[in-house]
């Protein structure tokens, strides 16, 4: 395509954030929201940019997930309001597990404040955070350290969660397909995501809208295997009648309430 000189920088802003909202966007160019849309649109159409609600990101790879600053950056404020949402349904004194994602990082962070939790994770991020509260305890998975993201993965870290039960199992997730499937891009790393469900009494998925129809190659699980999902906005199809086929209790954390389904 010949994209205009507008476009050309939308892409640039897109691309070095990872993802941006319609909002974030139009304040950045200094046009207005219709502007952008009809820019998002375009860029869509034409395979560079991939929309999910409420904003705009790199298009997705089935084999490779984007870099972990990235997805830091990748809906910040939507993870944080999931995080806090997670960590109001947590009970003080319970048995847990985080794994590798930058959306379990946030809800580490949430937690520094709870007393008696026992934390498993195969996250050295997760660890690092939660190890600052003096009134809980973490478990550091043994295995393969990914350097990228500093995840544990690998059968070692497999063979040290099967020795566990844990009351909640709370886990990220790269991609939900339209199939209600659950997809990451690392196999290794999902040998330990299944185990982690495996080994759960209760799971809960933590998956802001960026994930909805977001494909990955290797299938960790489905959305009949989940119990809870925190989300940042409200499903689109035809996700609403797979979780209530799933019977998947949702939550959804708005910017100034939560709603739950």
């Amino acid at each position: 395509m010949s994209a205009n000189p507008r476009q050309l920088t939308l892409l640039r802003v897109v691309r070095a954030e990872g993802s941006a909202t319609v909002e974030h966007l139009a304040d950045k160019l200094g046009v207005t929201l219709q502007t952008v849309r009809r820019d998002v649109q375009r860029l869509a159409d034409e395979g560079l940019l991939a929309r999910f609600h409420g904003g705009v990101r790199v298009p997705g790879s089935t084999v490779e997930n984007i870099a972990h600053q990235q997805r830091e950056n990748l809906n910040a404020l939507g993870k944080a309001r999931i995080a806090r949402s997670v960590a109001q349904a947590v009970p003080h004194g319970c048995s847990l597990v985080l794994n590798i994602g930058t959306t379990t990082e946030a809800i580490a962070k949430a937690l520094l404040h709870h007393e008696g939790l026992r934390v498993i994770t195969n996250n050295l991020n997760v660890a690092s955070i939660l190890s600052a509260n003096d009134k809980s305890e973490v478990i550091v998975v043994g295995g393969v350290v990914r350097g990228r993201d500093r995840g544990i993965v690998g059968e070692a870290a497999v063979d040290f969660i099967r020795q566990f039960k844990v009351d909640i199992a709370v886990i990220g997730i790269s991609g939900i397909e339209a199939d209600g499937t659950l997809r990451d891009y690392d196999y290794r790393e999902v040998k330990v995501s299944q185990t982690i469900i495996a080994h759960a009494r209760e799971v809960w998925l933590a998956a802001d809208s960026s994930k909805f129809n977001r494909p990955a190659m290797v299938e960790v699980a489905n959305l009949s295997q989940i119990d809870r999902l925190f989300t940042d906005a409200a499903p689109p199809e035809p996700f609403p009648a797979l979780l209530e086929q799933a019977q998947v209790r949702y939550d959804v954390s708005l910017p100034q309430e939560t709603a739950f389904y």
